[in-house]
């Protein structure tokens, strides 16, 4: 019989309802069930498309004898990461406490009936391997340990949230004055990423640090704002020869588009195969910008291919994206993706053989295990055309027919699973990409997917004035996080510059969605914002960090488009509340600059408001301006195009609209005449530089 997750909204505890573990989702009705019943609980935290999630739910969830030991010792309950980041949170937390390691998926953590942790680990395979204990033993060392030891264990869990709450930031009574801490890290905090980061520059491959390497899109971004603003080239050469690497190498899918998670080698050659969502979006931002800096053929490729990969396999019929896709497939990682010489050959012409395999490097050792591989850009074109003793024209013909058809082919495999549950936060990151990229390209059906995408976060997930934090097959539902409210912000600002003349719905639901976060996220007597809302559940802690992980920070992603919507709108209290969040966040900012990407770029806006353009006239007249701005990187830069009907418009919108076109400058109080030409605007542009 199916057990109590049947009902659930995530696939992934969609997955285990067929366990014979008597799995309880997190909710009154667990908690009750342990605390009546004097119980441990047993929390097992992971997500769809995680690999060793389910190499333990095979070994270890499916096991009849494994699944015993759970349901006579334990209350076990389920929980998917992506839909309860905050539990996440603090149960990874209390793993690097309790073990002195990072944590990870499967994270598998012991707890008192009040839910809280006294053991953990990740990962345990059934019997003992890889240097870990076996599952089956450890239930029964916990369970023996509980009932001889239990005061001693609920004493370690009680002081184990203490310490929870002592790593939150706290008020500082001897600091400098709160200004001057805010100006501080305005003045030295962009600064001080660079350099921590550049540190660790990978100068071989590209990339920071060793094995494995994620991609850091966060990172990225800051370093690359950071390097325009002071002129830095060794700093942009960085960032460009990453991205350059990553695309080349085997964490872009060269076939279907999209990156993976991240690299197992440091040669970004050999991926961990799950793709991600919260990735893709930004990386698709990044390679945009990328683009406006250098024009590069391979950035507009990954762009298009990224982009068209979201459209045709995350985009549901309803307008949302879908959240990740499988690492495995048949019951193996990355197999999906992996070729070997012998399916290939039968495809290709001999020509179309000899130019892909040297381009994709079919013709040397394998990179995979049981002798397989998986494709990476191994030489240039240039090479290969030289190798070919053809023209570029006709090996470029070559490489590109033999894709389509091994894409064409592998689709005929069998598929790796698709989360298909749709997560506003996530959501959010990949509009406001789709919408940036599409302006920067000129891509309308880019923005029109984009469009879809907000207009289905508005309809499911946006009711009664609250945002809702996931929703699947016509099921919204979960409080939404900062994370959701601040990331759509900047998606709903993103589309308001993409989608042609400000839409006086947009601006509505903007402000709509800024006023939610601080009413109901906001720590109004220090500042800064809470991960959770003011009528959250109570859990054992309440986050409320700055610095980055996989996902931009919550905090500082709405220090910087509270900034932006205050300097758009002439709003003081958006511009007050970020900087109530800089000024909350700026000593540990200092402290540890490589972690506070997102707040590096909110600070930097700070220090330097960023630069409002305001277009009027018949938007067809305006061809040629958008194009003009949308060429160039600025990261500062803010561009709205004024629609003929002006009511409703906050002041700082109005401007006269006429029959001819014209454009306004504003950088902080002061705004420029108005011009009528574009090259005019752009010498404007040049005149109040980084």
């Amino acid at each position: 019989m199916p057990n109590r997750l049947a009902q659930e909204t995530s696939p992934y505890l969609q997955q285990h309802a067929e366990n014979p573990v008597e799995w309880y989702p997190w909710g009154d009705e667990a908690l009750a069930l342990a605390r009546e019943t004097g119980r441990p609980i047993l929390l097992s935290i992971g997500y769809s498309a995680c690999h060793w999630c389910h190499v333990m739910a095979h070994e270890c969830f499916e096991d009849e004898g494994t699944a015993a030991l759970m349901n006579r010792g334990f209350v076990n309950i389920k929980v998917d990461r992506e839909e309860r980041p905050d539990l996440d949170q603090i149960y990874q937390s209390a793993h690097q406490l309790i073990t002195r390691r990072a944590g990870g998926w499967p994270l598998t953590m012991f707890l008192t009936p009040e839910a809280q942790p006294f053991f953990g680990g990740t990962y345990f395979p059934k019997r003992s391997r890889y240097r870990l204990p076996g599952f089956d033993d450890l239930l029964k060392r916990v369970a023996q340990a509980w009932q001889t030891q239990r005061e001693q264990l609920e004493a370690q869990g009680q002081e184990l949230v203490r310490y929870l709450s002592d790593t939150l930031p706290t008020p500082e009574e001897d600091a400098a004055p709160l200004r001057d801490r805010l100006e501080r890290a305005a003045a030295e905090g962009p600064a001080a990423l660079r350099e921590a980061m550049m540190a660790g520059f990978d100068a071989a491959h590209g990339g920071f640090g060793d094995a494995p390497k994620f991609p850091q899109s966060s990172s990225l971004s800051a370093l690359l704002r950071q390097a325009w603003r002071s002129n830095d080239r060794q700093a942009r050469d960085a960032v460009l020869f990453t991205l350059r690497r990553m695309a080349e190498g085997g964490l872009f899918d060269h076939l279907g588009g999209g990156f993976f998670r991240y690299s197992t080698d440091v040669q970004w050659q050999i991926p961990h195969f799950e793709k991600m969502l919260y990735d893709n979006g930004p990386l698709l931002r990044l390679y945009a910008q990328g683009w406006q800096l250098t024009g590069s053929a391979l950035f507009r490729q990954v762009c298009e291919e990224t982009a068209a990969w979201l459209m045709r396999e995350m985009q549901g019929p309803d307008g949302g994206y879908f959240s990740s896709m499988d690492a495995d497939s048949e019951g193996e990682e990355g197999r999906y993706y992996l070729w070997r010489p012998e399916q290939v050959k039968p495809l290709l012409a001999p020509a179309e053989y000899a130019a892909f395999a040297a381009r994709y490097g079919l013709d040397t050792l394998p990179n995979f295990e049981q002798h397989a591989w998986h494709l990476r850009l191994a030489l240039p074109l240039e090479e290969v055309v030289e190798r070919a003793g053809a023209s570029l024209e006709q090996v470029e013909a070559d490489v590109a027919g033999a894709r389509r058809r091994l894409l064409s082919e592998r689709e005929r495999r069998p598929r790796p699973g698709r989360d298909d549950k749709v997560l506003t936060s996530w959501n959010a990151l990949t509009i406001d990409a789709m919408a940036f990229a599409g302006r920067v390209f000129g891509r309308p059906d880019w923005i029109a997917s984009a469009r879809r995408a907000l207009e289905f976060v508005r309809r499911a997930l946006w009711q009664d004035g609250r945002l809702l934090a996931t929703s699947k097959d016509g099921r919204s539902h979960l409080n939404a996080y900062l994370d959701d409210h601040t990331f759509l912000l900047a998606a709903v600002l993103e589309l308001m510059q993409s989608d042609g003349p400000v839409r006086h719905d947009d601006l509505q639901f903007a402000l709509a969605v800024a006023d939610a976060m601080l009413a109901r996220f906001e720590d109004t007597r220090d500042g800064g914002f809470y991960f959770t809302s003011h009528d959250h559940e109570r859990l054992l802690v309440r986050p409320k960090t700055g610095h980055d992980g996989a996902l931009p920070s919550g905090n500082g992603m709405a220090a910087r488009q509270l900034q932006r919507l205050g300097h758009l709108l002439g709003e003081p209290r958006y511009l007050a509340a970020a900087g109530r969040t800089m000024t909350w966040f700026a000593t540990e900012m200092i402290q540890l600059p490589h972690g506070f990407a997102t707040l590096a770029e909110a600070l930097d806006e700070h220090a330097h408001p960023p630069s409002v353009v305001v277009l009027s006239g018949p938007a067809a007249s305006l061809a040629d301006w958008t194009r003009a701005l949308d060429a160039r990187y600025r990261p500062d830069l803010i561009v709205v195009q004024l629609p003929e009907d002006t009511q409703g418009l906050p002041s700082s919108l109005h401007k006269p609209v006429g029959a001819r076109p014209h454009a306004w400058l504003c950088r902080g109080t002061q705004c420029l005449p108005a011009v009528d030409q574009p090259d005019a605007l752009c010498q404007l542009l040049d005149g109040v530089g980084p």
